[in-house]
């Protein structure tokens, strides 16, 4: 994606299930896991850079002790920030006392058995400390403390807020983060007082109620409470003050989960290789998570996995195999490898098989994949002429002439290098938009002026602003015969609410290029009417509600919105021809079976919040608001 957009968030939860001793015995540190927290993060990085959270918990501690800790930062380097502070933390003991658990427990608040760590794009809300998770209602009963963090976004959330009124509480802002934290625990509130009024009547002291509690919380009917009426999509941790874990996934498995464990620990990622890497599993051990699921971890490191909410049609995000996940995962590999794969023939087809006079490259390096399942896809094609050129020879054959047809191979080089981003005091529009169209640079000396085809790999286009400001321009430079950008993922043509910074229809290329069609053929009263319906829709309930943004495509080929696109975001000192090869929806599901999630794509959104919020954005689109539709 060579438009920078804000995406996802990404989660890491380890259970430690023997004694802190153990670690120190086995691996000579009794801090090993949160060694292996800084690792499993780190390796998740891709999922957020606007900050990071730690909340650690510490089972059985003395009265008086601390035994919940949280370190959190939103600066743009937030875990080397995080875990540098708690080494300075830790330096504050004395040398001896590092090495002893009794003394670390006592001690250092980030000695602890359960560690939940969170990365955070801001798709919602600023960047602030109070914005980044994870997030923590406090109480003096250690079984009402709660520590949540996730990837999620909520959709309905001025339903949930009401609901919150209803009950009697008065939230303190109406956001995802602090609804949730206060919707599960209130119902942690009341499984807590219900289990309180048993253990009275039984006529144990309130000391005694406490420890029963602990044992005894039904985290199952907490969690079926709280997650009844919630619209979205999330992987979300939560941590119990004494320490009863859940991990929750929403029923159409929009956002990713996985789990391992082995009789050392139980651990949780947003990334199924970051748990093969940074924990050494083999990918059969790694476990997802099933949609609508809970993995309940009680104090006693005891696991099962429930179900909460009734399963939904399986709609995994995606674009998560397209772009946002890291690209080492096994199943990821092979999926935008066949992307590219797919794309082979449309794109030979293109510049009329001449392969000998076209080089083919790729824009950014996430796109590398699919671009070596292109190179595939082209090469077998190749070969196929080349079998064919062979059976057609005149016996006896000329040398020179097999030779030539053996040698037949798609031209690939890496011929886009994204330079260092560079800081000016520069205020003039055109001199600001020159400067930024040095983001890359270009390889010299591979392109034969006027005769080569470029064919430039990338995985996905939003806006295009990359493209038109900086990829084509210093392309251009190489003076192509043609140059032709090739997506790995269909047009985007319809705004996210599950956790991606997508809301706002006016910056999708394939919507303006859909409203400008419309002008140009005398249509653009069919927008008023799409507005009319669309507010007519936001009246209704969102589970009655029809995506009307469905229409201002409907009578649109997908072909003549892809030529409108390239001539949107071709700049004007671009003279030889530039086309714009989208995947198209068939062939994203042949690369990606099991994730159906094509909402961005087709507008069939796996919730009814999805249509609401199309409707919303499309409504903000007319009346020129700019803000987000969620």
């Amino acid at each position: 994606m060579s438009d920078p957009i804000k995406h996802e968030c990404g989660v890491a939860f380890i259970r430690l299930l023997k004694p802190l001793e153990y670690y120190q015995e086995k691996y000579g540190n009794p801090l090993w896991g949160l060694r292996k927290m800084q690792m499993l993060m780190t390796k998740q990085l891709n999922r957020g850079q606007d900050g990071a959270g730690l909340g650690v918990l510490k089972l059985d501690p003395n009265f008086g002790d601390r035994y919940i800790a949280r370190k959190r930062s939103s600066s743009k380097n937030a875990i080397s920030d995080i875990f540098e502070e708690m080494s300075e933390s830790l330096n504050e003991i004395p040398e001896k006392g590092q090495s002893n658990v009794q003394v670390l427990k006592k001690k250092y608040a980030y000695a602890g058995e359960l560690l939940l760590g969170h990365l955070r794009y801001g798709t919602y809300g600023g960047n602030s400390i109070e914005n980044i998770h994870p997030f923590l209602r406090q109480n003096n009963w250690m079984t009402r403390n709660l520590l949540i963090a996730g990837n999620y976004n909520v959709t309905n959330v001025d339903e949930l807020f009401n609901q919150l009124i209803d009950l009697g509480q008065q939230p303190k802002e109406k956001s995802d983060n602090v609804l949730m934290l206060e919707k599960i625990g209130h119902f942690l509130d009341e499984e807590n007082h219900r289990l309180f009024k048993i253990y009275k009547s039984q006529g144990l002291n309130n000391q005694e109620i406490s420890e029963k509690i602990k044992d005894n919380l039904n985290i199952e009917d907490v969690l079926k409470r709280s997650f009844k009426s919630v619209d979205g999509g999330y992987n979300m941790v939560g941590m119990i003050g004494h320490g009863d874990t859940f991990v929750i996934r929403d029923p159409s498995g929009i956002r990713p989960s996985f789990y391992a464990s082995n009789d050392e620990i139980l651990v949780v990622a947003s990334e199924r290789s970051a748990l093969q890497t940074v924990f050494d599993f083999p990918i059969e051990e790694v476990n997802e998570l099933g949609r609508g699921n809970a993995l309940i971890i009680k104090k006693s490191g005891i696991f099962t996995e429930n179900n909460i909410i009734k399963p939904l049609n399986k709609m995994s995000c995606s674009f998560e195999r397209i772009y946002f996940s890291k690209g080492n995962d096994a199943d990821i590999y092979k999926e935008r490898k066949k992307l590219g794969e797919l794309l082979s023939k449309d794109v030979l087809k293109h510049v009329d098989n001449d392969f000998q006079n076209t080089v083919f490259s790729y824009v950014p390096n996430t796109a590398s994949t699919a671009f070596y399942g292109l190179i595939d896809g082209v090469n077998k094609l190749i070969k196929d002429q080349q079998e064919k050129a062979l059976e057609n020879l005149s016996l006896p054959a000329d040398s020179a002439k097999i030779k030539d047809i053996i040698s037949w191979s798609a031209r690939r080089e890496k011929l886009l290098i994204k330079d260092v981003k560079m800081r000016t005091f520069i205020t003039n529009d055109n001199d600001r938009e020159d400067m930024v169209g040095h983001v890359y640079d270009i390889s010299y000396g591979i392109i034969n002026p006027g005769i080569d085809n470029i064919i430039i790999t990338d995985d996905s286009i939003v806006r295009g602003t990359t493209l038109r400001t900086s990829i084509l321009r210093i392309v251009n430079r190489l003076n192509p015969k043609s140059i032709t950008l090739v997506s790995s993922s269909p047009q985007i043509r319809y705004p996210d609410c599950y956790g991606i910074d997508m809301s706002k229809l006016g910056d999708f290329a394939a919507f303006q290029a859909a409203i400008s069609l419309l002008k140009d053929v005398g249509n653009s009263n069919l927008l008023d009417e799409i507005y009319r319906k669309a507010v007519a829709e936001l009246k209704k309930p969102a589970e009655q509600q029809v995506n009307c943004v469905k229409d201002v495509y409907s009578s649109l080929g997908t072909k003549a919105i892809s030529e409108k696109i390239a001539s949107m975001v071709k700049p004007k000192e671009l003279t030889v021809p530039f086309t714009i090869i989208y995947q198209n929806i068939a062939n994203l599901h042949k690369a990606c079976p099991d994730h159906k999630g094509d909402w961005y794509f087709t507008g069939n959104y796996p919730t009814p919040g999805g249509n609401r919020v199309a409707n919303k954005a499309f409504k903000n689109y007319m009346e020129g608001k700019k803000e987000r539709a969620y």
